[in-house]
C-alpha cells in the first residue's frame, strides 16, 4: 500500500468499471435510508474513514507524517469539496428523481473543463464552451418538466448541479495529489477530513444520529463499504494514471446504472423530456471529455 509504481499493476479501465458499478448504487442506498441527508453523508464517509484508519496507521503512517503542509492542505481541501458534494447531492434526492439527480450530478466533466484554467492553468477551448452551452440546454429541458411539480423538484435539480461542481473540484485536486501521494495516504486524509466537516455540520444541525431502522443502517453501511470504499476509492486509484476528464467521462455509466436500479426498486419511469435532456447532457459531456482527451 505504499506509493504505486509508474506502471499500473492492473488495468485502470477495469478498476474504473468496477468503480462505476459501485457508485451507481449510491442513489439507491440514499433512497433506502430513512435519515436526513447530512446524516447519511456523514455516516457514508465516517464509516469508510474508520475502516481506513487502522490500515493507514500500519501501512501509510510514515508517508502521511512526511507530507508537506501544502499537500496536507490540498488533501483536506479535497475532503471539504467531497463533503459539499455529498451534502448537496444526497439532499437533491429528497426533492427530485434518481434519474434527474444522477444525470445532473454527472455533468462534472464539463465543470472540469471550465475550472481547469484556475486549477491546472489550462485554457478553455471554444469546443468546450459549446459543450457547456449544450449541457445547459439539456439541464433546462430536464428542469422544465419539474415546473409542473413545483419549485421543490427544481431545487433538487439545482442541488444536484451544485454537487457536480463540487465533485469536479474534488477530482481535480485528487488528480493533482495522486501523481505523488499513495492511494491509502490520500484517501484516509480526504475521506477523514470530509467526515470531520460533515459530522461538524450534523452536530450544528441537531439532526438525530441514532434510532434508525435496520433497513436504514443496512443502507448506510452499504454506502460506506460499496459506494465509497469500492466506488470512490477505485476512482481515486485510477486518477494516478488516467486524466481527470477520462475518469469523469467513465463516471457517465452512473446515470445508466442508477436509473436502471431506480426503475427496478422504486418504479421510477423516465419521461420523454428527461430522456431528451439527459441525452443532450451526456452528449455534451462526451464531446467535452473527448476534446480534452485529444488535446492532452
Amino acid at each position: 500500500m505504499n506509493a504505486e509504481k509508474d506502471r499500473p499493476p492492473v488495468s485502470p479501465v477495469l478498476v474504473m468499471s468496477i468503480g462505476v458499478v459501485a457508485v451507481s448504487t449510491g442513489a439507491i442506498f440514499v433512497r433506502a435510508a430513512d435519515a436526513p441527508a447530512l446524516v447519511i453523508a456523514a455516516y457514508r464517509v465516517g464509516i469508510a474513514s474508520l475502516v481506513l484508519l487502522p490500515l493507514a496507521w500500519r501501512h501509510a503512517r510514515k508517508e502521511c507524517f512526511a507530507l508537506s503542509f501544502k499537500d496536507i492542505g490540498l488533501a483536506v481541501s479535497s475532503g471539504a469539496f467531497l463533503a459539499l458534494h455529498f451534502a448537496t447531492w444526497i439532499a437533491s434526492l429528497d426533492h427530485t428523481s434518481v434519474a434527474n439527480s444522477v444525470i445532473l450530478v454527472n455533468t462534472n466533466p464539463v465543470w472540469v473543463g471550465l475550472l481547469a484554467p484556475m486549477i491546472t492553468h489550462d485554457r478553455i477551448r471554444r469546443g468546450t464552451i459549446g459543450c457547456i452551452l449544450l449541457s445547459v440546454v439539456g439541464a433546462t429541458i430536464i428542469g422544465w418538466g419539474d415546473f409542473a411539480t413545483g419549485g421543490n423538484a427544481l431545487w433538487g435539480d439545482a442541488l444536484a448541479l451544485m454537487g457536480s461542481l463540487f465533485a469536479a473540484v474534488y477530482l481535480l485536486i485528487g488528480r493533482h495529489l495522486r501523481r505523488r501521494v499513495s492511494l491509502l495516504a490520500y484517501i484516509v486524509l480526504c475521506y477523514g477530513s470530509a467526515a470531520v466537516f460533515l459530522w461538524g455540520a450534523v452536530a450544528c444541525s441537531g439532526h438525530p444520529v441514532i434510532g434508525f431502522s435496520g433497513a436504514t443502517w443496512g443502507a448506510l453501511c452499504g454506502m460506506a463499504f460499496f459506494s465509497q470504499l469500492v466506488g470512490h476509492t477505485s476512482t481515486n486509484w485510477a486518477l494516478k494514471w488516467l486524466s481527470t476528464s477520462t475518469v469523469a467521462i467513465s463516471l457517465l455509466g452512473e446515470p445508466i446504472g442508477a436509473s436502471v436500479l431506480a426503475y427496478l426498486f422504486f418504479d421510477e419511469r423516465l419521461t420523454i423530456p428527461k430522456v431528451i435532456g439527459g441525452g443532450l447532457i451526456l452528449m455534451a459531456i462526451y464531446l467535452a471529455a473527448r476534446k480534452e482527451g485529444q488535446a492532452a
